[in-house]
């Protein structure tokens, strides 16, 4: 069984998901152009969304403006993030994908679980994640920080991070 993220966001979040719909199944191609017609996805070539990848290994997406920790139904996640779609008249495939979702905070690590849920639905990707998010809570002041270029620092409080995710 892969790792599990539970969400460590704000309570606030948390609460307001308990209203908002779950992300949609995606089991084949046509599970995604039916969630682009039944959620008027505006026409382009390139559709962002929120997914997360459910304990079972299934994908889950939802419009871009949902939290995460809605798309899951409050439940715990093996990853997170966005996902970009090129979406054409013959081919649908995802271009882009991140693992930023500072509800769960996914390591990068989690990407196979992202990657066998695509195959499972032969969607074609880029084999890794395009836009890559390193997570750490800071020790002494408790906050969620993005690393950037390995600058294990706290952006809050000035103190150093751990090298290891710290998050959940």
């Amino acid at each position: 069984m892969p790792k599990m993220y539970s969400y460590v966001g704000p309570p606030e979040i948390l609460a307001r998901s308990h209203t908002a719909p779950k992300g949609v199944p995606i089991k084949n191609a046509n599970d995604f152009r039916d969630w682009i017609e039944a959620t008027g996805q505006r026409p382009a070539s390139q559709i962002v969304a929120t997914y997360v990848i459910d304990k079972d290994g299934l994908l889950l997406i939802a419009d871009r403006r949902s939290e995460h920790v809605a798309c899951a139904g409050g439940q715990p996640v093996a990853s997170a993030g966005e996902m970009t779609f090129l979406v054409e008249v013959n081919q649908l495939e995802v271009i882009e994908v991140s693992n930023q979702s500072t509800g769960y905070c996914p390591e990068p690590e989690s990407w196979p679980q992202v990657a066998q849920a695509l195959d499972r639905i032969g969607l074609p990707h880029p084999g890794r994640f395009t836009c890559e998010i390193i997570f750490r809570r800071c020790p002494s002041c408790n906050q969620v920080n993005i690393v950037k270029d390995n600058w294990l620092v706290c952006l809050f409080c000035g103190k150093d991070l751990p090298t290891q995710w710290n998050v959940g």
